[in-house]
């Protein structure tokens, strides 16, 4: 332990070895000895001197002394007892007024020195102003002027001792690293895996991607001031904004590293880091920038671009949106900067950056309306994120200024091809595939591929798509298009098209048709606005609205798809073929059936069930009459439900419909189980779900194992029940079926309560309850009555009621996941 530390006003001296990783990589098994010789050397020198060892650590000292002039004496014979050994030791000497803690010192003037010995060369001693200040005139010292030093906020005025020359320092300012007054928020991970790269010694060129205003240029800033002083020759930071031919770029390196003449002859050995800022408007010196690193093998190049270099060695980098948390304290924090009593509540802040696409530029821009629009009203006025956002603070790049000017720059960079694919791409809403690309605006991949690499276009797995701040100005441009008209029908057509090809495959195995079809469908929607719009045609309505029928419901959009299906019946009253028409009000009756609207639905497919009749159309007749028959029963006509099932029956057979067979005893299984005719409810669900089974109609086989669950549970087979529901859950979770989910979760809260597990009954019913709030999609009435009465007596129970509590809370994932696991 350190003894006897100096204490009030002290002086400390930091020492390392510089390059000492590759002086041990070439000297191996005689480092060692002469790394302690360079430790006698050390200590010899500031012993006499009352200098205390405080720490030593590797290559390193750092010793603590009373009088500065003392460490300066000490710093200038250890240079010279060193100079014959091949060591080249950078120190640093700074004063203050430490405190002391278990032995050591603690406080801002420990950071100092060790940054002043940081910014120096081997054989090079720094002596910082606070130090210089307490001097006599005994040494010689050159005034090196004020510097900024990593991690420090002030910058501090550094002296030389002696008169030999040494390379600059390595500070922020001899770097031109631009100074960052605001902390950087929400980048710590990406600075981190940045900065971890760009320190592989195999790694010389990294290029840091993304759209503008995503803060390439930030990052990249605080990258360099972590690198700092990793470098023997230091960091240079080149912006080139404002240079618009690429033959430019080499002399302004050159100049920036101050380099007369020709910079690929003289950049020499330089072991340096190059930040080249603003690289996408002269990408065409990529080429140059390679010989540059063949020409000086100790360069190494952080690029920032809104497309790749693609040279040799380059590690890309993309940038992308702030995560929530981040993005809402970057508005948080340039809001009180514009107004110190800003408050506003989080979930309304996250609205805000969720529409800004989390962008850091579009955030700040946003932040800075605050001085004359509450949180509300902006979030209001984001509809049309362009015209708001604007009016940066002073000293930005004009294309910084304001959003509009960001995106635009890009644009104005693209080739003629590109900026046409770019425009005719807002078309499509939320993404888009490349098939649709090709099929709606004539893309050409390589046109694409230059749009992703631009980060104009995002790729997402198999789809791409746009930040909307920069689909904003695209779809501005396209309205001005004079192909925008036709585009949009191609689109409609397309998105018909699809949907049709989607309608068999919606309710078989697995999710794939589900989730592509979930992916587009905001795309849907745009298809359903035009078509029904004045210029639109409105056939395709009818086909697209139809034909998502089984996904408004499977996913349980059925509000949404009443509200479509009811604008195209409308505007189709008398403008379609009768079976189309048929078609509508079917898909439009069995929506309305589970939005608990059964007298509608019941009406819907009395109409439906008229037009097919009249048609001769017998598949979709059988279609209709087993929906109308789920319509009757709920309203409770027992007699017109039981003749509907007996003629669907019969149809189906007469057609050898196995899928109308097995769908027609699913509705009779569950009449039956509700009506107390147990075996007929077994003998109907066993035999359709046998069928299902084989036809792959996953959303049947589930609803017949509910179904045999139920049966199961009236019974009092708890435990046959339970397993039932938890087929069933597994299937519906996996096909992402939200109120079958809720169904089978209901369920096995109801086993857990006949079987006296009472905690676990309640917070599987909080589940559901809490699912049914979040998602808008009750389960039905007849089933909800059975749920409820197998768990009215325990309704009162104090471990029931904390279990419905702490129900309410969980996930849904953590809920199903609960539900299934037996031992909990």
């Amino acid at each position: 332990m350190v003894r006897d530390l100096p204490t009030g006003t002290v002086t400390f001296l930091f020492t390392d070895i510089e390059g000492s990783t590759r002086l041990l990589e070439e000297l191996g098994d005689r480092y060692p000895d002469l790394l302690g010789e360079h430790h006698r050397l050390i200590r010899e020198s500031f012993r006499p001197r009352g200098g205390v060892e405080v720490d030593s650590s590797g290559d390193a000292f750092f010793v603590a002394f009373e009088r500065p002039t003392d460490a300066l004496a000490a710093a200038a014979a250890a240079q010279q007892a060193l100079a014959g050994t091949g060591l080249r030791v950078r120190m640093g000497i700074h004063t203050g007024k430490p405190l002391v803690a278990e032995g050591s010192y603690i406080g801002m003037d420990v950071h100092r020195a060790a940054r002043v010995m940081a910014a120096g060369h081997g054989g090079q001693v720094l002596v910082s102003e606070p130090t210089r200040e307490l001097l006599d005139d005994g040494f010689e010292l050159q005034d090196l002027g004020e510097h900024r030093l990593k991690d420090l906020r002030e910058p501090l005025r550094l002296f030389q001792l002696g008169d030999d020359e040494f390379p600059p320092l390595r500070s922020l300012d001899q770097a031109r690293i631009p100074s960052d007054l605001d902390p950087l928020v929400g980048r710590k991970r990406e600075l981190g895996d940045l900065v971890r790269l760009l320190t592989r010694d195999a790694v010389r060129v990294v290029t840091l991607l993304g759209p503008g205003g995503i803060g390439k240029t930030r990052l990249a800033t605080a990258a360099a001031q972590e690198l700092v002083e990793s470098y023997t020759d230091g960091v240079i930071f080149v912006d080139l904004a404002w240079i618009r031919e690429p033959e430019l770029v080499l002399s302004t390196i050159a100049e920036a590293l101050g380099i007369e003449g020709d910079v690929l002859e003289e950049v020499g050995t330089r072991k340096q880091l190059l930040v080249l800022d603003n690289l996408e408007q002269v990408i065409d010196a990529a080429p140059d920038l390679a010989r540059l690193l063949v020409a000086g093998p100790g360069l190494a190049v952080l690029a920032t671009s809104r497309e790749p270099l693609r040279i040799a060695g380059e590690h890309e980098f993309r940038l992308r949106p702030l995560a929530e948390a981040p993005a809402v304290e970057l508005f948080r924090q340039r809001a009180v900067a514009t107004r110190y009593d800003f408050e506003a509540d989080y979930g309304l802040l996250a609205a805000i950056c969720a529409r800004l696409d989390n962008l850091p530029l579009a955030i700040e821009l946003a932040a800075a309306r605050i001085k004359v629009l509450s949180p509300e009203v902006l979030l209001s006025r984001l509809d049309r994120r362009l015209p708001l956002l604007t009016g940066a603070r002073r000293g930005v790049p004009a294309r910084h200024q304001t959003l509009r000017a960001t995106i635009e720059w890009s644009y104005e960079l693209l080739k003629p091809e590109e900026q046409r694919l770019f425009v005719r791409l807002a078309v499509f809403r939320g993404g888009w595939t490349v098939e649709a690309a090709e099929a709606v605006c004539d893309a050409d991949l390589d046109a694409l591929t230059s749009l992703v690499d631009k980060n104009l276009v995002r790729e997402e797995g198999v789809r791409f798509g746009m930040l909307e701040t920069i689909r904003e100005l695209a779809r501005e441009r396209l309205r001005e298009d004079p192909d925008f008209p036709e585009l949009r029908r191609r689109h409609a057509e397309y998105y018909a098209r699809l949907a049709e090809t989607a309608r068999p495959h919606l309710r078989g195995p697995g999710r794939v048709w589900l989730d592509r079809v979930e992916a587009d469908h905001d795309n849907f929607r745009a298809a359903l606005g035009w078509s029904l719009s004045d210029e639109g045609e409105l056939d395709i309505a009818l086909r697209v609205a139809t034909s998502l029928r089984s996904f408004w419901h499977l996913r349980a959009h059925h509000a949404e798809g009443v509200r479509w299906l009811e604008r195209a019946l409308r505007a189709t009253h008398s403008g379609v073929p009768p079976t189309t028409r048929a078609a509508g009000l079917n898909a439009l009756g069995n929506l309305c059936f589970f939005e608990h609207e059964y007298q509608r639905a019941a009406l819907y497919l009395e109409d439906s069930l008229a037009l097919y009749r009249e048609a001769g159309d017998l598949p979709c007749v059988l279609d209709v009459i087993n929906s109308l028959g789920n319509a009757t029963w709920a309203l409770g006509d027992r007699r017109r439900t039981a003749r509907l099932r007996d003629e669907a029956l019969t149809l189906a057979r007469q057609l050898r419909d196995s899928y109308g067979i097995a769908r027609t005893l699913h509705y009779i299984g569950e009449e039956a189980r509700d009506s107390g005719a147990q075996l007929r409810a077994r003998r109907a669900f066993e035999e359709s779900l046998e069928v299902m089974r084989g036809l792959g109609d996953h959303s049947f086989v589930l609803a017949s194992l509910h179904g045999l669950g139920d049966l199961e549970l009236d019974a009092g087979n708890v435990e046959t029940a339970e397993a039932r529901y938890r087929e069933s859950l597994v299937l519906a979770r996996d096909l992402n079926i939200p109120r079958t989910r809720a169904s089978a979760l209901a369920g096995l809260a109801s086993t857990a309560a006949a079987a006296g597990r009472l905690l676990r009954a309640g917070r599987l019913w909080g589940a559901v309850e809490s699912m049914e709030e979040r998602q808008g999609t009750p389960i039905l009435d007849f089933e909800r009555r059975r749920y409820e009465a197998a768990l009215q007596p325990h309704l009162s129970d104090p471990l029931f009621r904390e279990g419905v509590a702490a129900g309410r809370g969980l996930a849904q994932a953590d809920a199903e996941a609960e539900a299934l696991s037996i031992d909990s």
